[in-house]
């Protein structure tokens, strides 16, 4: 049996690719292409890679990296608007970055700011960068986040994106052990109408999503 899609539930999937370590398989109704669970790490391996990042607010190259996302995001938020950076890893930047710009922030992150009291509330718009090909559940972890924006937030992504089977053989970005989900512009599509939001691809690897 061919495993579920992890974004939209469908069971119509079919073998994408396989190499030395993983399979992974593509949804034939929104494209995500993700590895079988199965084939995922345990926490401890997952955490033990992470240990590894060294970004920091102090690295101005992380700073221009963020950026992509910040500068489109920012330039569509009224002043004062409030934040959550979802996913903000060991060295929270992204949140130092709004808030230099005068927006309050508030993060989580499932190993290094735990705290889920923060996505029991409302925010006016949300960052996840570079977490989405990480989630094991990406359906229900987006659709959560949506339903913490009100209409007219915004929820900006970064990761990057599918394009064909060829490219896919060959991409860097399917040797992080961590990497299990890949969404193309398809992919963001189908959460875009699932979701009831708009979408813009602003710029290279970024998403944003505004709540109708």
């Amino acid at each position: 049996m061919m495993p579920t899609c992890p974004l939209c539930a469908s069971r119509d999937t079919l073998h994408y690719h396989r190499d030395a370590r993983r399979d992974y398989h593509r949804c034939r109704r929104c494209g995500l292409v993700f590895v079988p669970a199965a084939q995922r790490l345990d926490p401890a391996a997952e955490r033990a890679v992470y240990d590894r990042h060294e970004n920091s607010p102090d690295d101005p190259g992380y700073r221009r990296f963020l950026s992509r996302l910040a500068e489109p995001l920012r330039a569509r938020l009224a002043p004062g608007d409030r934040g959550l950076d979802f996913g903000a890893g060991p060295g929270p930047t992204l949140s130092v970055m709004f808030e230099e710009a005068g927006h309050p922030m508030a993060i989580y992150d499932p190993f290094y700011a735990p705290d889920a009291s923060v996505l029991e509330q409302l925010y006016d718009f949300i960052t996840a960068t570079e977490v989405v090909e990480h989630l094991f559940e990406p359906g229900r972890e987006l659709a959560r986040l949506a339903a913490m924006l009100p209409p007219g937030g915004w929820l900006g992504l970064m990761t990057k994106r599918v394009t064909d089977r060829e490219a896919f053989a060959g991409w860097h970005y399917i040797l992080d052990p961590t990497h299990v989900c890949f969404f193309s512009e398809s992919s963001f599509a189908w959460l875009a109408g699932q979701l009831g939001m708009d979408l813009e691809f602003p710029a290279a690897d970024v998403v944003l999503l505004q709540k109708r």
